[in-house]
């Protein structure tokens, strides 16, 4: 045995030994002041001066324990607050006794302290501790004590303790009432909201009951949802279209009016206020139940949805939010101020969004009916709201795993997804619960399609298997490969959004079967969880679509003007180095002339994967525009930048490019500058910046200059074309 594995861990004893410190000192302060110990510093002996080092080092072992336990998530015992409490105020008594009488105003500050912050058995105990400390300090003191001296300072600890408690919970009641009343308004916003989603009809009460009964508390979170998901909706759609503004008008109750919902604007001016749905273009969006598009460069009139006075349009697109029975809710809206008309495709996509928002309202709508009707089944409700909530497809996985296991109380449950590769279908397990720690390294696992019940259910878009299996244990569910045993039912679901198929539920438990209610639930929950996916999806693919380049991949223009915003906010912030980079392709015109548009395409994902790959993990890589590409570089230096950017001029210079007039090669120029060195202003970094480049292009190109090259006149040696 190797000298390691000899050491033993610490001895029982010790550790008791050890938790003993802290409740030692205090004891042993306490039987001191009691000798009359601490009667000033003239006499104060080196027992003493043992007696508090040891008290200090209690303190020092209880505040690392509450630390210790803190972060492990432990409960704080009533014995944790005692030690301390006791330590703190026996520390306090010592100096009172060697300071005197007049330093007696510092253990009704302590009390008040330990009062608030503990407990209210730790503090009263704490009371009656330092009130025995007291004790021992006044009436132990030569000459027989002070009997008045203890009342007073009896009299004190407990109105310092008392009032400060009882300011403490006036304050607290204070709070509540606050909170109350901007709850109840909060409810009353929520109720019109609901009026106006059909959650509730027209003709109920007036108002919620006081309290808040269990389905007005569920139909606060469907509004909430509703939120959201219309929130969410807003955000892609201004993103991905670039609007002035983006809102959601719904209409009232009385469905003759409309009101502003949501919407994310540039302008103050957009109507708050309820305005009659029949007018204007959203008035004939209502009445033609159909998108319009309109654009103006002299801009647009029947705009009713700004104040008067409101700011000149010169492209509006409306589109409606109609439900299967063929009623209007209201209408999406998105403008433009510049001349700059709304696309087909953008026609399309705030269809989508319309349809995602109407979506939205018919699910809580059907949830809050549900609710109403079956409120045992509140755990099913709540899975629906986690997978409403949920903003990204891991997210959806963990949401519907997790409710699934406690609505149906499965054993084993899992979700797969199928994608097409090269033509061919292709099943992922995304993620798995219930299985061992071997069975969960099959979680990213990817299988072709087959006979087994996985891909079947995909193939036939139904659920399975029809009827119980008696032979489970030999049942194919994801391949030959993966067997799962000991279950008594299972039933796989597809994951349906449309017509499309994403994925698969599968569900698993050792009993028997699984009741129609249940399976029911389940269903109805792989319904919502490939809705969720399919929204989550949506959102990442225009998130990505509207911030990086479809060429080459990388961040697009708009992006990196907000990239350099942040990049150079924190730089200024902690006055740190930053460089920028701008390069161009050098006769980049020529190649496309010569050779071709698709080969200058070709050309340009080169040498973004260059960039890509020559560049750091925290640099910021991004198109420019055309052939020009810029490089934020934070904490780096204009000698670091130069570095880097010889790196990449030398791999593009290296490449060669395949086409079909035989190999091509290509140099790039590059422009360096630094802030601070020459200031922190993005415009005037990439000014400077641009500056250089065009220095590097006039001086014979194939070459990365920095600004003090280019003020000194200092001319690189132009290294030789490819």
């Amino acid at each position: 045995m190797n000298a390691l594995s000899s050491v033993p861990l610490m001895p029982k004893v010790v550790r008791h030994a050890v938790r003993a410190v802290p409740a030692a000192s205090v004891l042993l302060v306490f039987v001191h002041l009691a000798r009359n110990g601490f009667r000033g510093l003239d006499t104060l002996e080196w027992t003493e001066a043992c007696l508090v080092s040891f008290l200090l080092v209690g303190l020092g072992l209880t505040a690392w324990r509450r630390i210790r336990r803190n972060a492990l998530g432990a409960v704080l015992e009533l014995r944790d607050d005692l030690e301390l409490g006791g330590g703190l105020i026996a520390a306090a008594f010592i100096v009172v006794a060697i300071g005197g009488g007049e330093l007696f105003p510092i253990v009704y500050l302590l009390m008040a302290f330990l009062v608030a912050f503990l407990p209210r058995n730790a503090g009263l105990t704490l009371l009656g501790v330092a009130l025995v400390f007291d004790g021992l300090v006044t009436l132990g003191a030569p000459g027989g004590g002070n009997g008045a001296s203890f009342g007073m300072h009896a009299l004190f600890l407990a109105l310092f303790a008392g009032l400060y408690h009882l300011v403490l919970s006036a304050r607290i009641a204070v709070a509540r009432r606050a909170e109350n009343d901007a709850v109840q308004k909060r409810i009353k916003e929520v109720e019109e909201r609901a009026r106006t989603f059909r959650l509730i009809n027209s003709g109920t009460q007036d108002s919620f009951t006081g309290g808040m009964n269990q389905d007005e508390k569920w139909l606060v979170a469907s509004v909430k949802e509703i939120e959201g998901a219309v929130g969410a909706a807003l955000e892609v759609a201004e993103t991905a279209l670039r609007t002035h503004t983006c809102a959601a008008f719904l209409l009232a109750s009385d469905d003759r009016s409309l009101k502003l919902y949501d919407c994310r604007s540039s302008s103050e001016r957009v109507q708050r206020e309820r305005f009659h749905a029949g007018e204007g273009i959203i008035g004939g969006v209502l009445k033609r139940q159909a998108p319009v598009r309109m654009n103006s460069p002299n801009g647009l009139k029947g705009i009713t949805y700004y104040d008067g006075g409101g700011t000149q349009l010169a492209a509006v697109l409306a589109v409606p939010i109609i439900e299967a029975s063929g009623l209007v809710r209201g209408v999406l809206v998105a403008d433009r101020v510049t001349h700059e008309p709304f696309s087909d495709q953008d026609e399309r996509l705030l269809t989508t969004i319309a349809g995602e928002v109407l979506r939205a309202i018919e699910v809580e709508r059907v949830m809050t009916y549900i609710r109403k009707s079956r409120d045992e089944k509140d755990r099913f409700f709540r899975a629906i709201e986690e997978l409403n909530r949920a903003g990204s497809p891991e997210q959806v996985f963990i949401a519907v795993l997790e409710s699934a296991r406690q609505i149906a109380s499965l054993d084993f449950c899992a979700v797969t997804l199928v994608s097409e590769v090269e033509g061919k279908r292709m099943h992922r397990v995304a993620r798995m619960t219930g299985v061992t720690a071997s069975g969960k390294a099959l979680e990213g696992s990817a299988f072709p399609d087959n006979n087994g019940l996985v891909a079947n259910v995909v193939r036939y878009g139904a659920p399975l298997p029809g009827r119980d299996i008696k032979a489970m244990d030999r049942q194919v569910i994801f391949d030959e490969e993966t067997q799962i045993r000991g279950l008594g039912a299972l039933k796989i679901f597809p994951l349906t959004a449309g017509d499309r198929i994403l994925g698969t539920l599968v569900a698993g438990s050792r009993k028997k079967a699984l009741d129609q209610d249940v399976l029911r639930m389940l269903e109805v929950m792989a319904i919502q969880a490939a809705q969720a996916v399919l929204r989550a999806q949506l959102f990442e693919q225009m998130e990505r679509m509207a911030t990086t380049d479809g060429l080459t991949g990388l961040l697009n223009h708009r992006t990196f003007q907000s990239k350099a915003d942040e990049s150079l906010a924190q730089a200024r912030r902690y006055q740190r180095k930053l460089s920028m980079i701008l390069t161009d392709i050098d006769h980049f015109k020529s190649v496309n002339d010569t050779y071709g548009h698709p080969t200058g395409d070709a050309v340009l994902r080169g040498v973004a994967k260059i960039l890509r790959d020559k560049a750091r993990d925290t640099d910021i890589v991004a198109r420019y525009g055309g052939e020009e590409f810029a490089i934020i570089m934070p904490e780096t230096d204009a000698k670091g930048a130069q570095v880097i950017a010889e790196r990449i001029r030398e791999a593009v210079k290296a490449e060669v490019f395949q086409t079909e007039m035989g190999p091509l090669k290509v140099t790039m120029s590059l422009g360096i500058a630094t802030g601070p060195d020459h200031g922190y202003e993005k415009q005037q970094l990439i000014d400077l910046a641009d500056q250089c480049l065009y220095h590097a292009k006039r001086n014979g190109r194939n070459q990365s200059v920095t600004v003090a090259q280019m003020q000194g006149g200092k001319r690189l040696q132009v290294a030789e074309a490819g």
